[in-house]
């Protein structure tokens, strides 16, 4: 049996997953939990895969390693990640490599990698997206720390990702949490795309009328063509399935209450910090909430007053075009609003973001993964310093021929009372960015006449105060 270098501790689904992937790909492994039954089960399950070593307990783990060792931490993000370092430090050697695959906030990960460099180990925040499937079967893989650290491992990660065209879905990101980072704008991207998709739904759904087999087929057919992705796909079968337990469908079994894990918060706190209007993301973190409040909402229903029962009127193919042209427009808005704020986080934070590369690796394996990927990836290779998505010629195209329905769902949706935060905030976006002039001239009229905060003209430079009120 060949040497032993990577090894991993965490053995829940996704750990489990890419232990097999590695495995799988002709690389000998090392694994161990917390729980010694949860390792046993494991190697009864798929020990048959490949060349896996079980331990029973860390300083086993640790020694079942050739250096330099390499060690992916599979738990949840926190606390937990600092206990496992803390236990397994001591059995390290200067030059080993811990490798965090979890949803860890950037700045835990900036921390971690400062402290354990410090003490001569190695780190890597690496994001990791695909869900279970993606880590059996390749992720989108995002790490970052130094070149050093991802040197040890990159001929396994670049292996066990997916591949599109021949290109693994896997680069080196940038220093300390950079990997970490661009994970977590994914994420916060994808809470997006899913609220996008949630709300052409309800549009269809409650203001056209369309069946769960009607939908099924329109989801099909939108997938392809530009809409095509992960999210899109998924969302077609999920029209399609049965419920075991009762008649009609399962979907309209699933109580309307979505739930979280944090990393689409973390986006729109930091883009709050940069200054950076993430609309589309920040919407879909709120939409989450409000859904939370499912007793308030039953409530309410039966006293706030609003439009009921009324359908959407007139050609009924048009309407469908036109909820698909504003799912895409938002969509790119989302998009562009992520790519926006990474941009600004490399700046304050001194990182070297490649965004061609980071479209390139999203193209396979992770959720958010998309057709129109490709086009990302083309616009920053034509144009490195893009201060914007919606600047490139594709994506200006695109929004302009879809913005006549993308008004035009947004205003039937009002008159219907359909909530629509994602569309309306995307398109709200769109035409202030699109704006040469914004009533923020009156806004800083009002800060300076009650705070005497200043303001610039636009006649000539300099910051000014004047008495408003004679």
């Amino acid at each position: 049996m060949s040497e032993t270098h990577f090894g991993l501790t965490g053995l829940a689904v996704m750990g489990q997953n890419l232990a097999r992937n590695v495995a799988h790909k002709g690389f000998p492994i090392a694994v161990h939990n917390r729980t010694t039954e949860k390792t046993e089960t494991f190697l009864a399950e798929h020990g048959s895969e490949g060349q896996f070593t079980g331990s029973t307990s860390v300083e086993e783990f640790v020694n079942a390693l050739t250096p330099p060792r390499a060690i992916m931490i599979m738990v949840k993000a926190g606390k937990p990640v600092d206990d496992v370092i803390a236990e397994i430090k001591p059995f390290l050697a200067k030059g080993d490599l811990l490798i965090d695959g979890g949803n860890s906030l950037f700045t835990d990960t900036e921390r971690r990698v400062k402290e354990l460099e410090a003490e001569g180990l190695r780190f890597l925040g690496t994001g990791v997206s695909g869900g279970e499937e993606g880590a059996l079967n390749g992720p989108s893989i995002m790490p970052g720390g130094s070149q050093e650290a991802y040197a040890i491992v990159e001929p396994i990660f670049t292996k066990i990702s997916a591949q599109v065209n021949g290109e693994p879905c896997c680069t080196f990101i940038g220093a300390g949490g950079a990997g970490h980072y661009v994970k977590m704008v994914h994420n916060g991207i994808e809470y997006a795309d899913m609220q996008l998709i949630a709300e052409a739904y309800d549009l269809l759904k409650n203001g056209l009328g369309l069946t769960n087999e009607e939908l099924h087929e329109v989801f099909t057919q939108w997938n392809a063509g530009d809409l095509d992705s992960f999210l899109i796909e998924i969302t077609a079968q999920i029209f399609a399935r049965k419920d075991d337990d009762s008649d009609g469908y399962l979907v309209d079994k699933v109580l309307d209450k979505a739930a979280q894990k944090g990393t689409g918060k973390w986006t729109s706190q930091s883009s709050l910090d940069l200054g950076i209007p993430v609309t589309a993301i920040t919407e879909a973190v709120f939409a989450r909430c409000l859904s939370s409040f499912k007793d308030q909402r039953v409530a309410a229903s039966k006293i706030l007053p609003g439009p009921t029962g009324g359908k959407i009127e007139g050609d009924r193919q048009q309407f469908i075009d036109d909820v698909r042209d504003a799912l895409y427009a938002s969509k790119v808005v989302a998009y562009a609003q992520g790519f926006d704020q990474m941009i600004a986080a490399a700046k304050e934070h001194g990182w070297t973001l490649n965004l061609g590369a980071i479209a390139t690796i999203w193209r396979g394996g992770c959720i958010i993964r998309a057709r129109f990927l490709d086009r990302i990836k083309e616009a920053y290779d034509a144009q490195p310093d893009l201060a914007n998505l919606l600047l490139a010629p594709y994506f200006t195209e695109a929004v302009g021929n879809g913005q006549t329905g993308w008004r035009r769902v947004i205003s039937e949706a009002a008159r219907l009372g359909i909530p629509v935060p994602a569309f309306s905030s995307s398109l709200a976006y769109y035409d202030g960015y699109r704006r040469a002039n914004l009533p923020a001239n009156l806004i800083q009229a009002q800060r300076d006449l009650f705070g005497a905060h200043t303001y610039e003209r636009t006649d000539k430079p300099g910051n000014f105060h004047s008495q408003w009120v004679e």
